[in-house]
């Protein structure tokens, strides 16, 4: 398949009703509105293909940049590769659920990653936090050194509420999965989760609270403490 015919594919998988739903998250035309599931049949006949993956994701269109990142082959991507990605994610779904997700399986994503984190720039410190929640709840315990991983749960009590809205999010969301993925500091995360306490994300004149301790606690109470997934992407 080459670009024409997967985009052709995906136009005709589009639903208004979800077209409408990216759009109030913050995409933008050119979309179609296509269901992550719906994705799938087109993603078996093409397997892996980071040439498709590159022209798909320039195109702008977030349905074909999702796309991308589901055939993209993340180990043959460099770091500028993934810099180049982030440059064109304008927004979460598309650093956080894409070019995360997708840097997660790759060999270089902890250094990438925390490029990100230091950045200072929203959406890649968002997407930065983000990788490593899919890596620590996807990748044994023993691929992170816990003196790093403690060090990261300190600096998000220290900044989190003083943090852009995105990265506030992905903060918040490496609390509570560092809580329930990662056991050596599950104590720790408690801990933090509760001097943290509830952080407040705004849109426009409405605020949402979020709360890690109350995702974690229900967690515990389901035994679900250790969980890893199988695959990252889709």
């Amino acid at each position: 398949m080459n670009v024409e015919s997967v985009m052709s594919e995906l136009e005709a998988l589009g639903k208004e009703r979800l077209k409408k739903m990216y759009l109030s998250n913050g995409a933008r035309e050119p979309l179609f509105g296509v269901a992550t599931g719906a994705m799938k049949p087109i993603a078996k006949k093409i397997k892996i293909n980071q040439p498709l993956a590159e022209q798909l994701y320039a195109t702008g269109n977030y349905d074909a940049m999702y796309f991308a990142g589901i055939i993209a082959d993340p180990k043959a991507m460099t770091a500028a590769d993934y810099d180049r990605w982030m440059d064109a994610a304008y927004f979460y779904m598309l650093s956080d659920y894409v070019v995360a997700v997708t840097l997660a399986e790759a060999d270089i994503a902890q250094d990438v990653a925390d490029q990100w984190i230091a950045s200072g720039e929203e959406l890649r410190m968002s997407a930065g936090w983000s990788c490593y929640c899919w890596l620590l709840g996807s990748r044994p315990d023993r691929e992170f050194p816990k003196s790093k991983i403690s060090a990261m749960l300190e600096l998000v009590e220290k900044t989190i509420h003083e943090s852009p809205d995105r990265t506030k999010s992905a903060m918040n969301n490496f609390m509570y999965t560092v809580a329930a993925s990662y056991l050596p500091l599950h104590d720790k995360a408690v801990e933090t989760a509760k001097a943290v306490g509830p952080v407040e994300m705004k849109r426009g004149d409405k605020s949402k609270f979020l709360n890690a301790s109350e995702n974690i606690r229900k967690e515990v109470e389901r035994g679900k403490l250790g969980f890893k997934r199988k695959y990252v992407r889709c």
